[in-house]
């Protein structure tokens, strides 16, 4: 390991890892466009979510919500369905709040600098930063935690919040700022991983401090084990759903399945599914059951669940009923 003030040659790790990115990164959809409604919705989908997960929903949303005048005057109730299944609700609910602000108050003009965008709900120093250089060529670094892990093992020390955004910012090349902040995160995404970082195909690993050895990562919390039950009523076409309070601190308004305590009415499990949310892993039984018709909730017909804003778990557990 090179010495703690190490520093690489800016202008080659620039060079090399632009060369890399631009041969190797991967085909995503928000990277086919420089659309700062896009960019923006793309970022927001990302936040704490898997590139997997994000690629099918970011399409429908768009279909959907094709520009941020449809998202804004589009009711919070169909932007909450059609983000069902993302999870963190509270990203969606930010979502239309910003864009009715730019639509109301800027006139539909998507703010361009990562000063003016961090006025909108929902939007950190990352995501101004990330859609002002990729949008809007504003020479801004940004850091996630894929930046991070890069910087760590390339200078061979921990660095704090300040450190690291200064590091970021010194490596940016003054062309292309977006494609370069994009690089870094693909960098550390698929070849300088948390684990078994792939230092034999990195292309800037003749640079890097530490080459794979040493680790300066955080400590995954641990994962709570938690069993649910709950109850599907199915019939006619229709299936029994209950809605969370909106004061609720998690997922308010949200509808889901009712849920019960283990084998109420006798009733038998008909399937067990897994669901993790955060740092909590569920495992959850689900039974088959008959509730009077004065049960408080709502009958709700199959063909309207797609429009309807279902918690990612109900959603999961209708269509593992195929009633979805």
């Amino acid at each position: 390991m090179k010495a703690g003030n190490y520093q690489p040659d800016a202008r080659t790790f620039q060079r090399r890892l632009r060369h890399w990115y631009d041969a190797n990164r991967r085909d995503l959809p928000w990277r086919k466009t420089r659309d700062p409604y896009r960019v923006w919705l793309s970022e927001i989908m990302l936040q704490q979510t898997r590139v997997n997960a994000v690629l099918d929903h970011y399409r429908r949303f768009l279909e959907r919500f094709p520009n941020i005048e449809a998202l804004a005057a589009a009711p919070l109730v169909s932007v909450l369905a059609a983000w069902s299944g993302l999870g963190y609700y509270r990203r969606a609910r930010m979502l239309h709040q910003a864009a009715q602000n730019v639509v109301q108050g800027n006139g539909a003009q998507f703010p361009s600098t990562s000063k003016e965008l961090l006025s909108l709900p929902g939007i950190g120093r990352y995501t101004a930063a990330a859609i002002a250089s990729i949008a809007f060529d504003e020479s801004i670094a940004v850091v996630d935690g894929n930046v991070e892990r890069v910087l760590d093992r390339l200078l061979g020390r921990k660095l704090n919040q300040m450190e690291v955004w200064a590091e970021a910012q010194s490596l940016l090349p003054p062309d292309r700022p977006g494609d370069f902040n994009q690089a870094m995160m693909e960098l550390g995404a698929t070849v300088c991983t948390p684990r078994a970082p792939q230092c034999l195909i990195c292309p800037v690993n003749e640079l890097c401090a530490t080459r794979g050895e040493g680790s300066f990562e955080k400590k995954s919390s641990k994962q709570t084990k938690r069993e649910v039950h709950y109850a599907l009523d199915l019939r006619k076409e229709r299936v029994l759903l209950v809605q969370r309070s909106k004061d609720s601190s998690l997922m308010p308004s949200m509808w889901e399945l009712p849920e019960v305590q283990p084998e109420s009415n006798g009733a038998k499990i008909a399937f067990t599914l897994r669901h993790s949310i955060t740092v909590t892993d569920y495992v959850v039984r689900v039974s088959h059951q008959r509730f009077p018709k004065s049960r408080e909730g709502k009958w709700v017909r199959l063909e309207a669940l797609p429009d309807l804003p279902l918690t990612g778990l109900a959603r999961k557990i209708l269509k593992a009923a195929k009633a979805m």
